[in-house]
């Protein structure tokens, strides 16, 4: 399987610093200018299915892309961002002042310590990986792109690798960039990585 990886275009909470989780915010100008960027610079592929978070900054990106493929397009809701709880739409210096012995832990230990009423590293670990093993069982030999988010997608790398989903943080995806896994029985090959060369006329 030759799986595509695009991040969604910007929100404005992502130029404000706030974490937005699964909170359902909308692409701003700046953003759907990506994503039409992102769709001109896929158009030329020829793609077999198209998976997309069902949160409207990823669904809004990947429906500007099928408007120039004839694909069809799913909602994924295992590809969501991590759910952050009470903390989303607080920047990282509104947690600290209002929860800074929790935010400590929950930097000492993602894998099993949570916002608020959000979600572990672990368990986006848990249903990300239920998501890319069904699309490897379900796409042999085929090209699948994925439209969803920084932290998902940066989990999903790790696991194609055989990395610990610890290892997030250590991938960085810009928003609307492309990157490319190759999987063979042998295992995954990271052919492209938060490639934006398409946005480079739109700054």
């Amino acid at each position: 399987m030759r799986l595509l990886i695009a991040r969604h275009g910007l929100t404005t909470w992502n130029t404000e610093g706030r974490f937005q989780g699964q909170t359902d915010v909308p692409l701003n100008h700046t953003g759907r200018q990506q994503a039409d960027a992102l769709a001109g610079r896929l158009a030329g592929e020829h793609i077999d299915a198209i998976y997309a978070s069902d949160l409207s900054r990823a669904w809004e990106t990947a429906t500007t892309i099928t408007a120039h493929n004839n694909c069809i397009l799913r909602a994924e809701p295992g590809l969501r961002e991590m759910s952050f709880g009470e903390w989303e739409g607080l920047t990282y210096a509104e947690i600290q002042e209002r929860d800074a012995q929790l935010l400590a832990h929950w930097e000492a230990d993602e894998l099993n310590v949570s916002a608020p009423a959000g979600e572990t590293l672990g368990q986006i670990a848990q249903r990300v990986r239920t998501v890319l093993e069904r699309l490897i069982v379900d796409h042999p030999d085929e090209t699948v792109l994925l439209v969803a988010h920084g932290g998902a997608l940066q989990v999903l790398l790790c696991l194609a690798l055989g990395l610990p989903p610890r290892s997030y943080w250590q991938f960085h995806l810009d928003q609307a960039s492309l990157s490319e896994v190759r999987f063979y029985p042998q295992g995954a090959i990271l052919n492209l990585f938060n490639d934006t060369c398409h946005l480079e006329n739109r700054k």
